[in-house]
């Protein structure tokens, strides 16, 4: 009984002695303060990185606008990274931990989990290379295997594209084997009309032709001005004309859309109708009569 009476009568001393409850409430004031420091690095940070790419942004010599955001992106997150590990670090001297030997001990259970972190690794020179060499940036209407979206962030360790509809898809950028990017190169918007074959196709070849450049004039997302190619298929029932633009990056679909109401418009102005299917009906009983009496005829 003496040895446990011993014990807790250290215990009681210790947590009961003035001086241990200053020096917890010192050191919890502390670590606040290295959280409360490191967010207004954090944010100051970010905000200085913001002001000197818009000052690049006034430049001459600059660099594309979709890398810009890439690399701004990736800048602040190596600020977030540095920051807060500065401020772990910094939290685990106040708790009076051996922050050198913890680290000398990390670096040789990094060296051994390196090698089983070959992913990692491929996952990191992958990402390096995907910005280093401009692929893709942020905002790039991309396609990665299946997925099609648009480039939300681009780390050295994962990419998210958004579709859509919404979805948030997370590729390691070691898996990042094929990528379509649809951002950099002008687009072609198509547009199929169908005419019927009593129609008029001479006419409405011309109506077309007159209203490519009023409409050429009336979109700027319009790069060159809309062309007609001519008769692109001879269905059942219609003949198909075809009519192409050239848009700037992304824009085919609403200049596709803006052109079918131009030209539904101006074909129904000038009596221009669209065809409509045709059934031909026959009577099963009508086809025997027919035959037989072929055949009392000896045809």
């Amino acid at each position: 009984m003496n040895y446990i009476e011993k014990i807790l009568n250290r215990v009681a001393n210790k947590w009961l002695n003035e001086e241990t409850w200053i020096h917890i409430g010192e050191t919890v004031l502390k670590i606040i303060m290295v959280f409360v420091v490191a967010s207004i690095v954090i944010k100051v940070g970010k905000a200085a990185i913001r002001n000197i790419f818009k000052v690049r942004s006034k430049s001459l010599l600059r660099i594309s606008e979709r890398r810009e955001n890439t690399l701004l992106k990736l800048l602040e997150n190596i600020l977030t990274y540095v920051v807060y590990f500065v401020a772990l670090i910094t939290i685990l001297s106040l708790l009076s931990i051996d922050v050198k030997g913890l680290l000398a001990g990390a670096g040789i259970v990094g060296l051994a989990v390196g090698f089983g972190a070959q992913s990692l690794v491929r996952d990191v020179i992958s990402g390096f290379f995907i910005i280093f060499e401009d692929q893709f940036s942020v905002g790039d209407y991309v396609g990665i295997g299946n997925y099609i979206g648009t480039v939300e962030e681009i780390g050295l360790r994962i990419t998210k594209i958004k579709s859509w509809t919404g979805e948030l898809h997370i590729f390691p950028n070691g898996r990042i084997t094929e990528v379509t990017n649809y951002s950099i190169h002008n687009s072609i918007a198509v547009v199929d009309i169908n005419i019927p074959y009593d129609g008029n196709i001479v006419k409405a070849e011309k109506v077309i032709e007159e209203l490519l450049p009023r409409v050429s004039n009336k979109y700027e997302e319009i790069v060159n001005h809309p062309e007609l190619l001519g008769v692109q298929q001879l269905g059942t029932s219609d003949v198909t004309l075809r009519v192409i633009a050239e848009t700037k990056p992304m824009s085919h679909w609403h200049i596709a859309r803006c052109l079918r109401k131009e030209i539904k418009m101006v074909l129904d102005d000038n009596g221009i109708k669209a065809p409509f299917p045709k059934l031909v009906m026959y009577s099963r009983n009508e086809e025997a009569d027919f035959h037989n009496h072929h055949i009392r005829r000896g045809e």
